[in-house]
């Protein structure tokens, strides 16, 4: 599973990022920009860089999610630089190869992930600066992707800068899409004073489960329970309909969920 996420990035690069000058952030970005300016191998590069970032790292990784890791960076190292010789560019058109490579980067990266496993660089360089300069990780990462986005810009210009935040964006939501999957459930919150009646309801023509929280008014100060009950979208509609049918005075909030396990929806893997 790493080494097939590995090509799946390689692929991305060679056929897209790279012939396009399109920096997506990343060890894989500023190599895109060394290699336009020096010619050094993007694959070669991105080793060199990730070779000291794991030998610091490397203490504040599980022993096995540092083995898979290291076989990811290094897999991938050796993918970009065996296969680019073979490959030409899909297209030269910029914002194609930045929704197209950004996206199958992304799906690169998912798979990665879900082995247990990663590719390597500014993970660990965001792991290292936040271990050192007591940042969060989330806020190390956008700032190494962004100062390698900003160089972009200057050396390439600013328009391929943009089309880099484009493919930045298109990475992160390919990654989470996989990780997480499309949202095809919804979470409804219902406040009622006939919670009992509706729960049942629920119960019988939904046919899906309801749990009944402790809820209080601040401004009231009133207890009143809080329906929680978990419908796939197609019900949404039938789920307004009981609550407006048994208490149209009843405040209800419905929000995505990303992913459900259990019972009526997905198995636990």
């Amino acid at each position: 599973m790493i080494f097939l996420g590995s090509l799946v990035i390689a692929l991305a690069l060679n056929l897209f990022l790279i012939p396009n000058r399109i920096a997506t952030g990343g060890v894989s970005g500023f190599s895109t920009i060394v290699y336009h300016l020096a010619g050094v191998p993007v694959g070669l590069l991105m080793a060199l860089i990730n070779i000291p970032l794991f030998a610091l790292g490397w203490r504040n990784m599980g022993h096995n999610f540092a083995l898979r890791s290291a076989f990811g960076a290094l897999s991938l190292s050796l993918l970009v630089d065996a296969l680019a010789p073979y490959l030409e560019p899909v297209t030269r058109d910029p914002l194609l190869a930045a929704i197209y490579g950004g996206g199958l980067s992304g799906v690169g990266m998912g798979i990665t992930f879900l082995a247990g496993g990663s590719t390597g660089g500014t993970d660990l360089g965001a792991q290292l600066l936040h271990r050192f300069l007591k940042t969060s990780p989330g806020l190390a990462l956008l700032v190494i992707d962004f100062c390698v986005i900003f160089l972009a810009g200057i050396v390439f210009d600013a328009e391929l800068a943009l089309y880099g935040i484009l493919g930045l964006f298109l990475t992160s939501f390919a990654i989470d899409l996989l990780q997480e999957g499309v949202p095809l459930a919804r979470a409804a919150y219902i406040v009622t004073d006939r919670s009992e009646e509706l729960g049942q309801a629920v119960l019988k023509n939904l046919e899906r489960g309801v749990t009944e929280l402790p809820g209080k008014g601040l401004y009231t100060g009133q207890t009143r329970p809080v329906l929680l009950v978990i419908v796939s979208r197609s019900e949404v509609s039938q789920l307004k309909e009981l609550v407006s049918q048994i208490d149209p005075k009843a405040f209800m909030v419905i929000t995505s969920a990303s992913e459900v396990l259990g019972e009526g929806f997905k198995r636990f893997s």
